[in-house]
């Protein structure tokens, strides 16, 4: 008679196999997590030292630089991106990492520097610079740094505006800003006459020069003159284009003495 057969034993046994795979991939990554904080310390710090060596001579490679935040001239890229290109924030920064130019020793110095940096904006008619007993005047063409009937000044001449400003912050001189206009009439609701106009061209200006550029407000005063005080006719569109404007005066020492002082 043939023997039956019998089924074999079901194995209740299989998940050690699935364990056993589990401890040994446990102990695998422990002995990674251990290997990486037994690091050789004196090979990091010279890999350390080198990456500083290269940052601070200027020589880290383009992906670098962009990963790092870019360079002066790569606005926008890098880590920059989190705040927009030239955000406050970031040239708030990188202004306070320029080196400082030292002082100015007297006005003829800052009249030779202020027609050398502005030697362009001066031929294109954008600035005047003019020598007289209370100081020195550089004349700001309305036309060119404001928007036509209001006090708002235009972006675009925020690089010319900060070269002088650089230049102010070298001088410990009095500083005057002075709004002009021509003998035309403006009403508009903001400015009923053109004494509103002029004083707030030179109050926007002396804000600007304070909070984006760091001039001292302690050093400024306004005034506003409307067309009571032309540099040329009214009788001629290029004698108004002149008059329309705002003076930024350093005052000299004999101009500080004709100034009219608070009471003690």
């Amino acid at each position: 008679m043939a023997r039956r057969k019998t089924a074999p034993k079901e194995n209740h046994e299989r998940w050690l196999v699935s364990y056993a795979d589990l401890v040994t991939l446990l102990f695998a990554l422990f002995v990674v997590l251990f290997a990486s904080t037994q690091t050789d310390h004196s090979r990091a710090k010279q890999i350390s030292q080198g990456v500083e060596n290269a940052l601070t001579a200027g020589s880290k490679p383009p992906k670098i630089a962009a990963i790092l935040g870019g360079t002066v001239q790569d606005e926008g890229r890098g880590s920059d991106r989190l705040q927009g290109p030239a955000s406050p924030q970031t040239v708030a920064m990188r202004t306070s990492r320029e080196t400082p130019e030292p002082p100015l020793k007297d006005l003829a110095s800052a009249v030779d520097l202020l027609r050398e940096r502005l030697h362009k904006e001066v031929e294109q008619g954008a600035v005047e610079i003019r020598v007289e007993d209370r100081g020195v005047i550089i004349g700001l063409n309305s036309a060119v740094f404001f928007t036509t009937g209001d006090d708002t000044i235009d972006p675009s001449a925020y690089a010319t505006l900060k070269t002088v400003a650089g230049i102010l912050n070298r001088l410990p001189n009095a500083l005057r800003l002075e709004g002009h206009t021509d003998s035309l009439p403006i009403d508009t609701p903001r400015f009923p006459s053109n004494w509103e106009l002029s004083a707030a061209r030179s109050i926007a200006m002396l804000r600007l020069f304070n909070e984006r550029f760091g001039v001292d407000r302690e050093r400024m005063a306004v005034v506003g003159y409307a067309d009571t005080a032309g540099i040329d006719s009214n009788e001629t569109e290029n004698g108004r284009r002149r008059n329309r404007r705002v003076d930024i005066v350093i005052v000299s020492e004999s101009g500080l003495r004709a100034e009219a002082r608070p009471r003690r």
